[in-house]
């Protein structure tokens, strides 16, 4: 069973306040672009673990599966 992007979109927007989000995917393999002033001070590996910690529930369950995470600060895009 696999998740939407939008589910995904909520999951991550309900988690990381503020943060502007798009997913793309296709059922199994899916990409999220996210930015938000909460990954300022913080680098990439602390950023996917932000984001990670938001879909840690889907992701275990198995209807998340392949996830490619771009994080990036207002400043940054």
């Amino acid at each position: 069973m696999s998740i939407s992007n939008d589910e995904v979109v909520k999951i991550i927007t309900d988690h990381i306040s503020g943060a502007e989000v798009t997913v793309e995917g296709d059922g199994y393999k899916y990409e999220a672009t996210i930015v938000s002033d909460a990954f300022n001070g913080l680098n990439t590996m602390k950023r996917h673990q932000l984001v990670y910690a938001a879909l840690n529930e889907v992701i275990t369950s198995g209807s998340l599966h392949a996830l490619t995470i771009k994080a990036y600060t207002p400043g940054e895009v």
